[in-house]
This record gives C-alpha cells, structure tokens and sequence, in this order.
C-alpha cells in the first residue's frame, strides 16, 4: 500500500471512531463572527500585558495548517480565506477529552474556535481556544506539507491544492475578481447598460475562429459555442439600445499556448453614433484607471518585458508600422512584389490579396516589436469584414487594435453599419471559407437582415480580459490566471 492509500485509509478509521464516539465529522453549520484579518486588525496594538483585559470572545473557523504538540498545550495555525492567525490550546482549559481529540486532528481538518485573544511574549497575535469543533474531516495529506505546491502541471489540474499550498494564488484570483468589477463600474458610470446574449447560437460569428459544436437534441439540430459577443450586441443596438456591454465566456477550438485557452473572458462594448476614436480613447483610460486603482502602478515586468503604461499611447496605421518596424513601405509595392516578400516569410494562405499580404507581414514582422501600449489602427478591408470603410484612406477600414507587451489586448471598430455593403463582404468571405475556415467568417442571413432595419453609427469594441490581466498581475501564462484551464485529459 502506498503512503497515501495508508493515510486515506487511517483517516477513514479515524471517522468510523468519531462517529462512535458521538461525534460528527462533518457538521452543519459554525456561527463565526471573526476571521484572522479582523482580528489583527481589531486587537493589533493589544501588548503581552494586557490579554488579561482582553475578554472578548471571538469564533473564527478554517483549516488546520500546522500543529505544534507540547504534552498539556499546543500551539496551532488556522488558515481562513483572508489569511492565517495562530490558536493556542490548553488541555486545562478545553477539557482531557476535547484535548485528545484535538490531537487526533490531522492537517487539513476544517475546525471552528472559540476563544479571547492574547499576544505572545514574541509579539505574535494569538487565539487562546476556550472550546473547538471539527467541521470537515480531510481524508487525504495536504500538498508537500505546505512547503508549497511546486509542479504546475499538478497545480492548474488541482488548482484547490494550488490554493491551499500557495497563498499567493489565491490573492492574485482575487485581484482579478476586482479587476473584473472595475471594468464594471468604470461602464456603469458611463450609462452602459449590462446585457445577457446567447451562448449557444444556431449561426456563430464576430470572429474568425473555429467554434465548438455540439447536438440539441429537443430541437434536433447543431448549435455552436460562441465565439464573440458581436453580432448579437449589434442586434441591441438595431432594438434601440444606445449603449450596452457583454463580460462573458467565449470558445474557439483552437490551439492552447501562453496565450490561449479555448475557453476564455471577453468584454465587449458598443455605443451608438460615436466611431473608433471614441473607443481608443476609453481603452486607454479604462485600462490605465485599471493599473491603478486595482495594482497601484503603471509600470510591469511582463515576461522580461518592462511594460510602461503612462503618457499617450501611440496611434500608428499599419501600413507605417511595416515602415517603421520593418523597413517595408506596402503601399508602394506591387502585387507580385507583396507575394514574394510575404512567401520569404512561408505564407502559405489561399487568398492573395493585398490586404491579406500586408496582415500577414505585420504580423510576422511588427507584432514582437510592440512592447509599450500602441494602437495599430487602418487595417486592410479583406481582413475586416465587419468594419467600416475608412473615411479617406482606400482599401482600408477603421480598425484598431492595441497591443501591449506584443500581445493583441483589445480590437475595435468604426462598426459596418451598411446593409448592401455588410452582405457583400461576408458573401465574400464565406467564398473564401472551404478553403481556410479559421481565417474566414461565416455568412449570417440573420444579422444581415437586421442591419436592413437600420443600425445607427456606431463604435465598438472588445478586450480579452485574461490577457490585459496576466500583463497587470505580471504572471506569464493565461493558464497562471484561470482557475481551471483547458488540459489534456489525465490517461492521455
């Protein structure tokens, strides 16, 4: 039997005795009044001297993290969600019997304590236990014995013993909830109305991916994970919505990196009678309002990277982008020329176009070279279906998209609102599709007819909330900050 079978089973023996004995290990409820951040907190200036007018009881429950036997007394720590006090027990004070239980308790166990609180001659904020209870007994030995959960393989598979093990983690998911609200306030109070959009839809599209495919069976037919919030926020805004938002799970079947997870967190915002202008403008002061009031700074170590977030952010069109970064200058090459330059660097894509040539060459050439906040904005029109068309500048579209840390953080529009023009382009790309499904969107009858009702202008835009996260919270890999990402089954 190995180590871990003997102690489960131990552990099971240990039950069947509770429970013998009158004792249930795994009760119903515990009234805590306290956990060990308040009462840091609230009794932090006490000294050694005056824990004897120190009364007050507290309850505070937790799991069991080290044990400290000393024959009659015993030091222990108790880790809550806000984080770790010390608990003294004394066999005269609790009782022999609830004594000995208490030491037949294993690391792990989840208690609730009752007692007053005092300072150690070591200054150390401690509670002296006036009576326990064992709330939830653990079965199998906690991870390394808390010297911390070190195998990531192990830590994103079991991302509880991850929390457990590293306190870190558990405070970095939290800077994340609060992220996630910020965004939320920052909307609110520009009067944008938080919706709810399918995520099963009969026709997906706002992107070009592959999407997840799975069988209704009531309705008999095939329905797809999303995978943009897009078209049907768009459809809002055509019902008479003039500002709303999306944060919700998107799906792509697609490859997983650093950088991808098939299952990931976008926010989308669409606003009516305002172009892209208006949403870089609100990307940068959401994401620099982010940086500060959620991680205190503007300035991140990211991958090697120093990121700096201050100042104005650059806004640069692609095609000088490919001059200043890559040497290139696009717009006076020809078509032949393009092809060649794009095959020296292996395009392989069915579609020759000028656009597709220069997307791709930015592409393989810039985007490693964008390492502080920038937008790169004017993209060619074949790679934009769903753009509008640039105001001056032809064969491109009003697009922009912001890159940091040589990531794509954010993509937003001057939204296609014409209906004879919007049907025409996804006719093309879905002309486009048996040849590259993943580069080339899907033709959708149903949004095309609700543009013939009438879209107002509008701008649009959506940012990859795990990305804009892993570069604020500084860690290197989106599945750092999911709690449970996409891994390939165990027995595989």
């Amino acid at each position: 039997m190995d180590t871990e079978s003997r102690i489960l089973s131990e552990r099971k023996e240990k039950i069947v005795k509770m429970r013998a004995g009158g004792i249930n290990p795994f009760p119903y409820s515990y009234a805590k009044n306290a956990t060990s951040t308040e009462i840091k907190m609230v009794y932090k200036d006490i000294t050694h001297e005056d824990q004897n007018s120190v009364r007050n009881s507290v309850r505070v429950a937790g799991r069991l993290m080290t044990n400290r036997l000393m024959g009659k007394a015993a030091f222990a720590n108790l880790m809550d969600e806000a984080g770790t006090i010390q608990l003294y027990f004394r066999q005269d004070t609790i009782g022999k019997d609830k004594y000995d239980l208490f030491k037949t308790l294993d690391l792990g166990d989840f208690i609730g304590v009752e007692g007053v609180v005092f300072k150690t001659k070591t200054g150390e904020l401690t509670v002296e236990v006036k009576s326990f209870e064992l709330l939830a007994k653990s079965l199998r030995p906690m991870p390394e014995k808390f010297h911390g959960l070190k195998d990531s393989e192990l830590r994103y598979r079991k991302r509880y013993l991850d929390l457990i093990s590293n306190p870190e983690m558990k405070r970095t998911f939290i800077l994340r909830a609060k992220m996630i609200q910020e965004i939320r306030n920052y909307l609110n109070a520009h009067g944008y109305l938080e919706v709810e959009t399918p995520i099963l839809q009969s026709q997906y599209g706002g992107a070009a991916a592959r999407p997840f495919t799975t069988m209704h069976n009531a309705l008999n037919t095939n329905l797809f994970l999303r995978i943009s919030l897009e078209p049907y926020l768009k459809k809002l805004l055509v019902g008479g919505y003039e500002k709303v938002y999306e944060m919700n799970r998107c799906f792509r079947n697609e490859g997983i990196d650093f950088d991808h997870n098939p299952e990931f967190t976008m926010i989308e915002w669409y606003e009516a009678y305002c172009d892209y202008n208006k949403m870089m403008d609100m990307s940068e002061e959401l994401i620099k309002r982010l940086a500060v009031r959620v991680f205190g700074k503007t300035s991140f170590k990211f991958r090697d990277m120093d990121v700096d977030l201050s100042g104005k952010w650059e806004r640069l069109p692609m095609t000088d982008a490919l001059k200043k970064h890559a040497g290139i200058d696009v717009e006076n090459m020809s078509d032949d020329e393009l092809l060649a330059k794009a095959e020296e660097h292996e395009y392989h894509l069915p579609e020759k176009s000028r656009g597709h040539l220069i997307n791709f060459l930015f592409e393989e050439l810039v985007e490693d070279k964008l390492v502080n906040p920038i937008f790169i904005i004017d993209h060619p029109v074949e790679v934009s279906p769903l753009t509008k068309r640039h105001r001056s500048k032809q064969g491109f579209v009003e697009r922009a998209e912001l890159f940091i840390a040589k990531s794509e953080i954010a993509n937003m529009y001057s939204e296609l609102n014409d209906p004879d023009e919007q049907r025409k382009r996804l006719e093309e790309q879905e002309s486009q599709r048996k040849g590259d499904v993943e580069h080339n969107y899907p033709m959708d009858e149903d949004f095309c007819e609700s543009l013939e009702y009438g879209m107002p202008p509008a701008g649009g835009i959506g940012i990859g909330i795990d990305r804009i996260f892993m570069i604020l919270s500084e860690m290197p890999s989106i599945r750092e900050i999911i709690f449970f990402p996409t891994l390939r089954p165990e027995n595989r």
